[in-house]
């Protein structure tokens, strides 16, 4: 497995694990369709949450950026216009297709690994607003 992967599929393991802890079920994990993909799907106090994960290894991006600081790094920026609009019809497809009422929300959490310590950081950008 290519270490960017590696990277990804411990940082969606903590994603879940911190989900978890607030009390978050987890529902599903990599929901995919052929225009996109939804990292994790939740559900907490009667509503559905959509996330994606980015994540980011402190020595991944020693190596890779020496000149921008690691604590300054957001990989939340890759999510882009056009990912905004591909996860919305993902979403939407899976709310059509499991029938799904109630409240639903999407965000994004950003897991900084310290993979040499074996630490996490994870921080929450939630109730994103999408499709528009």
């Amino acid at each position: 497995m290519a270490q960017h992967n590696e990277i990804g599929r411990i940082g969606e393991d903590v994603a879940c694990e911190t989900l978890r802890k607030r009390g978050h079920r987890i529902i599903s994990r990599n929901y995919r369709k052929k225009y996109g993909e939804i990292d994790i799907i939740s559900h907490e106090r009667g509503k559905l949450y959509f996330w994606e994960v980015k994540s980011v290894s402190y020595e991944t991006h020693r190596e890779k950026s020496k000149s921008v600081p690691y604590e300054t790094y957001r990989p939340e920026e890759n999510v882009h216009h056009k990912k905004l609009l591909r996860l919305s019809r993902v979403i939407q497809e899976y709310l059509v297709s499991y029938e799904t009422k109630g409240d639903w929300e999407f965000g994004v959490l950003v897991v900084y690994l310290d993979i040499e310590n074996k630490r996490a950081k994870v921080r929450t950008i939630s109730n994103i607003v999408i499709g528009a």
